[in-house]
């Protein structure tokens, strides 16, 4: 691991996004929480959190971190996809970039795990970090981290 003791304590924001390709009737069925697994938008939010948690014990030379707090949003996007975005904030030494994009993957496997019953062509698109503040390096936006306005959190 990489030695952090000399760093200053800032405090630190990453926001990450995962991408999952359905069916439209696949979309509608988790939207309408007709999953026998259980309430898909929920579940992924819940996953994602968890696993923003435990980053640490899932990759490997990844530092603990204190986080603050962690939101993650799962939405429809459109009538083909699902949208997780991913904000984690905590005042370390170290950044929490692998922390949010853990919870985006990690809920968009969860989307992957609660439909594949009804859909095995699930495709998860994309795993990205979008934006970070804080640390040495400062702040980085992805360009194109623009993206259109949405109804937030489909439950």
């Amino acid at each position: 691991m990489v030695d952090v003791l000399e760093k200053p304590v800032t405090a630190r924001r990453a926001v990450a996004e995962a991408i999952v390709r359905v069916r439209p009737s696949t979309l509608a069925l988790a939207r309408g929480n007709a999953i026998r697994k259980g309430r898909v938008f929920d579940v992924a939010r819940l996953a994602g959190i968890v696993a923003a948690k435990r980053c640490p014990d899932l990759i490997p030379l990844c530092h603990p971190t204190a986080l603050t707090s962690t939101r993650v949003d799962v939405e429809a996007w459109g009538d083909r996809r699902i949208r997780i975005e991913a904000e984690v904030r905590a005042l370390d030494r170290t950044g929490v970039e692998m922390e949010a994009l853990t919870a985006a993957a990690v809920a968009a496997l969860t989307v992957y795990d609660m439909l594949k019953a009804v859909e095995r062509g699930i495709t998860i698109e994309s795993v990205r970090l979008l934006e970070k503040e804080g640390g040495k390096s400062g702040r980085y936006a992805r360009a194109s981290a623009k993206l259109p306005a949405t109804k937030r959190r489909a439950t």
